[in-house]
């Protein structure tokens, strides 16, 4: 089987699901992986200290991890993916099986960061949105979906969240293959992306 890779990445809340879900329109023969499922555990983090850890650094994540089951996957072998709790800051016991499939998308905010990672990847995508709507998007995720409170969610974006983004996220930007602007809202850049991906599926 011949794996291609995609890469999606982006500073937080800027929409990269939403391009995920476009692909997902256009190509149903796909595996889906969050870089989110390979953070590091850091089960002593709350609401009152959450800028305890930087979840916005790439030490944040088992990139190993990462980099060996998208090996393994482009080389057509199964993975046992990860999955995390964002309640509990921890990861979980049970895992994913995950088969191999002809087009594997990742998306995550380090998905850029680190060579290894981008060696393996056959298209680098960027999602380039505005700080204050992917601000506004995170705080109502990380209410609506996480358990946490107004005060929490703009501490951390103030104290590592923003930081983060401009020191290891937006210089990424440099290795993408298509930059896309406004993220899922951009219709030409969507098109160009659509025709790319039927093109390396076929």
């Amino acid at each position: 089987m011949d794996v291609r890779i995609i890469g999606i990445t982006g500073g937080s809340g800027s929409g990269k699901s939403t391009i995920v879900r476009k692909i997902s329109e256009v190509v149903s023969d796909f595996v889906f992986i969050p870089q989110d499922n390979y953070y590091h555990s850091a089960e002593y983090i709350s609401n009152e200290n959450i800028t305890a850890y930087n979840f916005d650094h790439p030490d944040a994540f088992d990139t190993p991890l990462l980099h060996k089951q998208l090996s393994e996957l482009k080389a057509g072998r199964s993975i046992e993916m990860p999955q995390y709790d964002f309640v509990h800051h921890r990861r979980r016991e049970d895992s994913i099986h995950v088969e191999p499939r002809p087009l594997v998308i990742i998306e995550g905010l380090m998905v850029l960061y680190d060579r290894q990672i981008r060696d393996l990847l056959d298209l680098k995508l960027y999602v380039d949105t505005p700080d204050d709507i992917r601000f506004i998007r995170r705080l109502n995720r990380d209410m609506t979906e996480r358990g946490r409170t107004v005060e929490s969610v703009v501490r951390q974006y103030l104290e590592v969240v923003r930081p983060g983004h401009f020191s290891f996220i937006e210089p990424t930007k440099e290795f993408a293959d298509i930059v896309i602007p406004e993220g899922g809202h951009n219709e030409n850049a969507l098109r160009v992306l659509i025709t790319f991906v039927k093109d390396i599926t076929r």
